[in-house]
């Protein structure tokens, strides 16, 4: 009788996380470097909550390294993967992940809250993406995830640019992932439903409460879930150009 395994010995990979210091970013880091992966956690303003993963990681026997950079910046992306190529040797996978969100009414959005929306989740992503690329093109070889949101699929009322921001990154990673494809680097975006982070923690109760009752499942999603889907992605080999909805059910394309 044969028996088939699909358990594969798991290869050590180099990934630099984007706003990895908060929320979905720092479960990323965490339970990547648990799976023995060398990560650079990038932050901005969360010093103290980098440092401190950092120092939990690495008294635990595992390689991180931090890097406070804008993304939004292309001279502060240029300088951080510089800073990973330099420590890892190259980059295998990038995890771009940062990303802010207002409620707001369309007509009150100002030029100041378009910009600052628009550059860190999409704009981030644009030079974060061109900055690994030529590591990754010469070894024939990577994996570009962007982390989006149901909201860009269906789009939000009072978080229009937020929407807008995440469908342009959508857009981005179905584009890329035909360009990138010939030369062996995947790019697929995960979607998420309300995740219970800190920027969710706008939502009193009563709204929560109408989430989980309008979700199949019927509860809101854990960070540990986005991190379940980014696991399935390094460990795969074929699929690219997809944006993966984890949401409970809320959306059903």
């Amino acid at each position: 009788m044969l028996i088939f395994s699909l358990e594969r010995e798991v290869i050590c990979m180099n990934i630099i996380v984007t706003g990895g210091s908060r929320g979905i970013g720092r479960c990323l880091v965490q339970n990547l470097a648990r799976d023995g992966h060398n990560v650079l956690l990038n932050y901005n303003k969360s010093e103290k909550q980098a440092l401190k993963i950092q120092r939990d990681l690495q008294e635990e026997g595992y390689l991180v390294e931090v890097f406070k950079a804008d993304v939004s910046k292309r001279k502060d992306v240029k300088s951080m993967v510089d800073f990973a190529i330099e420590k890892f040797g190259n980059i295998d996978v990038l995890i771009n992940n940062a990303g802010i969100a207002k409620l707001q009414m369309f007509q009150d959005v100002t030029d100041d809250d378009w910009e600052e929306i628009i550059n860190t989740n999409l704009k981030s992503a644009f030079y974060m993406s061109q900055a690994v690329l030529p590591t990754m093109i010469h070894k024939k070889s990577g994996l570009i995830i962007n982390i989006s949101s149901i909201w860009g699929q269906v789009g939000a009322s009072c978080e229009t640019v937020y929407s807008i921001s995440k469908a342009g990154l959508d857009a981005m990673t179905k584009s890329l992932a035909k360009e990138l494809g010939p030369s062996n680097i995947r790019v697929n975006s995960i979607a998420p439903g309300v995740i219970d982070t800190a920027m969710n923690s706008m939502l009193d109760e009563h709204i929560k409460n109408e989430i989980r009752n309008e979700t199949p499942l019927g509860k809101i999603g854990r960070p540990i879930d986005i991190y379940k889907c980014v696991k399935w992605l390094i460990e795969d080999e074929f699929t690219t150009g997809q944006v993966i909805p984890v949401n409970g059910g809320y959306v059903i394309a």
